[in-house]
Protein backbone atom coordinates (compact mmCIF):
# COMPACT_ATOMS: atom_id res chain seq x y z
CA UNK A 1 0.00 0.00 0.00
CA UNK A 2 0.92 3.37 -0.68
CA UNK A 3 0.27 7.27 0.69
CA UNK A 4 -1.82 9.37 -2.09
CA UNK A 5 0.35 11.52 -3.68
CA UNK A 6 -2.47 14.15 -2.48
CA UNK A 7 -1.73 14.28 0.92
CA UNK A 8 0.44 16.91 2.81
CA UNK A 9 1.64 15.76 6.41
CA UNK A 10 2.94 18.85 8.39
CA UNK A 11 5.74 18.48 11.48
CA UNK A 12 3.43 19.00 13.86
CA UNK A 13 1.15 16.18 12.48
CA UNK A 14 -1.43 17.43 10.26
CA UNK A 15 -2.64 15.83 7.18
CA UNK A 16 -4.52 16.89 4.82
CA UNK A 17 -5.86 15.49 1.22
CA UNK A 18 -5.96 18.05 -1.29
CA UNK A 19 -7.63 16.03 -3.54
CA UNK A 20 -10.88 15.64 -0.73
CA UNK A 21 -10.40 18.76 1.42
CA UNK A 22 -9.93 16.60 4.86
CA UNK A 23 -8.36 17.05 7.17
CA UNK A 24 -6.31 14.86 10.19
CA UNK A 25 -3.96 15.09 12.98
CA UNK A 26 -1.66 12.24 14.30
CA UNK A 27 0.91 12.28 17.10
CA UNK A 28 4.55 11.21 16.53
CA UNK A 29 3.82 7.46 15.95
CA UNK A 30 1.61 8.24 13.12
CA UNK A 31 4.15 11.11 12.14
CA UNK A 32 6.65 8.27 11.92
CA UNK A 33 4.67 5.72 10.07
CA UNK A 34 3.42 8.68 7.23
CA UNK A 35 6.92 9.70 6.84
CA UNK A 36 8.45 5.72 6.02
CA UNK A 37 5.16 5.35 3.79
CA UNK A 38 6.21 8.66 2.10
CA UNK A 39 9.62 7.31 1.56
CA UNK A 40 8.26 4.10 -0.19
CA UNK A 41 8.50 2.20 2.31
CA UNK A 42 5.16 0.25 2.11
CA UNK A 43 5.58 -3.05 3.15
CA UNK A 44 3.89 -3.54 6.67
CA UNK A 45 7.03 -6.18 7.72
CA UNK A 46 9.45 -3.23 7.30
CA UNK A 47 7.45 -0.51 8.97
CA UNK A 48 7.05 -3.23 11.76
CA UNK A 49 10.96 -3.11 11.67
CA UNK A 50 11.55 0.42 11.90
CA UNK A 51 8.56 0.90 14.93
CA UNK A 52 10.66 -1.56 16.87
CA UNK A 53 13.98 0.49 16.18
CA UNK A 54 12.69 3.56 16.28
CA UNK A 55 10.81 3.10 19.54
CA UNK A 56 12.38 0.17 21.23
CA UNK A 57 9.08 -1.63 21.58
CA UNK A 58 7.46 -5.22 21.39
CA UNK A 59 6.82 -6.93 18.16
CA UNK A 60 3.32 -7.66 19.21
CA UNK A 61 2.74 -4.29 19.82
CA UNK A 62 4.61 -2.92 17.19
CA UNK A 63 2.58 -5.00 14.42
CA UNK A 64 -0.88 -3.79 16.41
CA UNK A 65 0.14 -0.33 16.12
CA UNK A 66 1.35 -0.71 12.42
CA UNK A 67 -2.26 -2.23 11.33
CA UNK A 68 -4.00 -0.40 13.12
CA UNK A 69 -2.21 3.13 11.84
CA UNK A 70 -3.04 1.86 8.30
CA UNK A 71 -6.87 0.28 8.61
CA UNK A 72 -7.42 3.95 10.16
CA UNK A 73 -5.50 5.55 6.97
CA UNK A 74 -7.59 3.27 4.84
CA UNK A 75 -10.72 4.71 6.83
CA UNK A 76 -9.79 7.98 6.05
CA UNK A 77 -8.96 7.28 2.09
CA UNK A 78 -5.74 8.49 2.31
CA UNK A 79 -3.97 4.88 0.46
CA UNK A 80 -3.59 4.04 -2.68
CA UNK A 81 -3.91 0.01 -3.61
Amino acid sequence: MKLKNSVAISDSGFIFNAATGDSFTTNDTGRFLLSLLKEGHDEVSELVERMIDHYEVERELAEKDVLDFLSLLQQWHLLDR
